[in-house]
């Protein structure tokens, strides 16, 4: 104690004392400042092992160029909201403005893409190429704007996807080439006040009036008015109406309608009541709004009718006799939602973390010697063990990411199930894992995170509604553990192979897990998936007997599942780790021998290891001895400092323009300056 007391006092002499050791403070000389902290780049002392660019391939995938081109085209208009801190300039919404100004500049922005053909093909263009550059361009307004990719993501991909999906062709040629040139703007008015994720249970009635060859859609009380609806505040001139159809007296279940809620020139329509659901904890440049349906007719050709119809004599009319295939149906136009959500959560993680490390690589604290140059926050392990394991996680989650673009874009009829399974799982997992990268990120920036313009923490509030929009998470997990039950079910009573949802594992024999592990074994793929395997396995073995367990005395399989909740939420997180797991590997396959790949084995190695200490199933069902769990604790740390070189490249790869991050990234000092505030 008294070496610390002593060397602290050398420290603070040093920096109030200029010359020599003074034997009392009457022979101290004045007071002077010590030398002042300089902004050193870390590309200057962080030396590159890899080719970010290269990594960037991997990372973003497709459609390199049209990102790039979307990035140049919004730094070339004020409407973006430059702003010059130091020596650079920032391109990031004004969060400071009203949320009634916030919502305009929105439309404005919107309309100048729009203006510049950002649009293009977005609904009239049908082919893989098509879809995959929407997707890339809308992850790119995301990283400039939440609200915009959101008033974007609900036109095109709820309103204008609802119309591609449960329309035909005279729905087709009517609205799709208007909705992509902003003739029309629409939104989608699922959700009400009394019903978000129990779409079945909604209130929202249209009865069928043969006389006229009108539907009538009516808000019947309170709990059913529609709530939430992006778009219907200020702007849409159009919505998708989900609602039961009533036909001669018998409920037909859920269907969708086209109404009008306001003309051209932003009049709301007879019959129907908007009200705004007024400011939010973030995405206030988002318009949503309640509608109420007073006796509003509508021409019986607004009828989605891909699924069902009605005849003009008023005859309901379905190919897809059984109501829950039908319902299924319905809900095709969230799994594009759902997809788009998770991208949006893997670019913000990126932010995040791009700001986050870039900052820890020249913001320094305390020296760990007497007259020591203080330590960068990133060479502290606590610090590196904060940040590197999100990273890991953030480009796991970008691979699969991908993944489930691909398999989207390339969907077929048989595919669909997969895509909806996997997409719930990666909406759960990659939105919460983006809530808890910013809030570490807010806190590894220090006081600097609080800060509007540095972004963090800003993005919290900002992403949040991620969680429970397009599917509230722990619901959709339970829907990926229900899922996987069924195939289970399925193999056991048919004494078939496990097929489906990558469950082909469970035919092989169970893996053995070995007592000692090494870290050579620790980092070793075979190792990392069979853990991950027999994860699986075992929790959806124990989730099958638990449910059967209350079926058996005497609960509905409905109630039975509902008892088995903390089984079917682990389940849900071992299958999606899982995937993400393997697809990671994919990747890492695809990519040759060289400095690259080998960082890309640390990441992986890193991904699988920090989700093994971090899921107390692994301890909970002896999946790992105490021993090998403390192994796979001190192996995360040893990847930490092997990750540590390669973190500036890595956040590099992410391939964000200097000008989408925040000053903190850069040269924080001459942001600060008296000549910059």
């Amino acid at each position: 104690m008294e070496q610390q007391i002593t060397r602290r006092t050398q420290v603070l002499t040093n920096h109030l004392l200029l010359h020599g050791e003074p034997t009392s403070l009457s022979a101290a000389p004045p007071l002077s400042s010590n030398s002042c902290l300089n902004y050193s780049p870390p590309e200057l002392n962080e030396p590159l092992s890899f080719n970010p660019t290269d990594m960037r391939v991997y990372l973003d995938s497709h459609n390199i160029p049209d990102r790039d081109w979307l990035f140049g085209l919004i730094t070339q208009s004020r409407l973006f909201n430059p702003k010059q801190r130091g020596h650079k300039v920032f391109f990031s919404p004004d969060y400071n403005q009203s949320m009634e100004q916030q919502r305009e500049m929105t439309m404005k922005r919107v309309l100048y893409l729009l203006e510049k053909g950002v649009f293009q093909g977005w609904l009239t263009e049908r082919n893989p190429d098509a879809e995959l550059r929407k997707f890339a361009l809308l992850e790119v307004v995301g990283i400039f704007d939440h609200s915009l990719a959101i008033k974007l993501g609900v036109h095109f991909f709820l309103w204008g996807g609802a119309i591609q999906f449960f329309g035909t062709k005279r729905h087709h040629d009517k609205w799709l080439r208007d909705t992509e040139n902003y003739v029309v703007k629409g939104c989608f008015a699922m959700t009400e006040l009394g019903h978000g994720s129990n779409v079945r249970g909604i209130e929202t009635v249209t009865t069928y009036d043969s006389n006229t060859g009108e539907f009538v859609i009516n808000t019947p009380c309170e709990s059913a008015q529609k709530y939430w609806i992006g778009g219907a505040a200020n702007h849409a001139t159009h919505t998708i109406v989900f609602s039961q159809l009533n036909i001669n007296g018998e409920n037909q279940g859920v269907h969708a309608l086209i109404a009008q809620i306001r003309d051209a020139d932003g009049n709301v329509c007879p019959n129907i009541r908007i009200a705004d659901c007024g400011h939010k904890i973030g995405l206030n440049g988002v318009d949503n709004g309640q509608i109420w349906f007073d006796n509003v007719r509508i021409p019986r050709e607004n009828l989605l009718n891909s699924v069902a119809d009605v005849s003009p004599d008023g005859q309901y009319l379905s190919a897809i006799k059984d109501p829950d295939q039908r319902f299924a149906a319905f809900l095709a136009p969230l799994t594009s939602g759902r997809i788009t959500i998770s991208a949006s959560a893997i670019y913000t993680s990126k932010i995040g973390l791009a700001i986050a490390i870039r900052y820890s690589l020249t913001r320094r604290a305390f020296s760990v010697a007497p007259n020591g140059r203080e330590v960068l926050l990133l060479d502290y392990p606590s610090h590196q063990r904060r940040l590197l394991p999100l990273l890991a996680k953030t480009y796991a989650m970008s691979f699969a990411g991908n993944y489930l673009k691909q398999i989207y874009v390339k969907r077929t009829p048989e595919s669909n199930k997969l895509i909806h399974v996997l997409s719930s799982a990666f909406k759960a997992t990659f939105t919460w894992h983006n809530m808890r990268n910013l809030q570490e990120c807010r806190e590894a920036c220090g006081g600097q995170g609080l800060k509007t313009e540095n972004l963090v923490g800003h993005l919290k509030g900002e992403y949040d509604v991620q969680s429970t929009f397009e599917g509230d998470n722990n619901v959709l997990m339970q829907q990926v553990s229900k899922a996987l039950l069924a195939v289970y079910i399925a193999a056991k009573k048919s004494n078939k192979p496990f097929k489906g949802f990558g469950l082909e594992h469970m035919n092989n024999p169970c893996p053995v897990i070995p007592s000692q592990l090494t870290s050579s074994t620790l980092r070793c793929s075979k190792f990392q998936t069979d853990a991950f395997f027999l994860r699986e396995r075992d929790l959806l073995n124990r989730f099958a007997a638990e449910v059967s367990q209350f079926q058996a005395q005497g609960e509905s399989k409905e109630y039975a599942f509902i008892l088995s909740y903390q089984l079917a939420e682990d389940l849900g997180r071992a299958y999606s780790e899982r995937e993400l797991l393997q697809t990671f590997i994919q990747t890492e396959a695809t990519v040759p021998a060289g400095s690259l790949k080998n960082v890309l084995a640390l990441l992986r190695s890193m991904y699988a290891l920090i989700c093994l200490e971090e899921d107390a199933a692994f301890l909970r069902y002896g999946y790992l001895s105490m021993d090998n769990a403390a192994a796979v604790r001190k192996e995360v740390t040893k990847l930490c400092s092997d990750l540590r070189p390669h973190a500036l490249a890595l956040v590099t790869s992410f391939g964000i323009p200097d000008a989408f991050l925040s000053p903190i990234a850069f040269n924080w000092i001459d942001a600060n300056a008296w000549a910059s505030v």
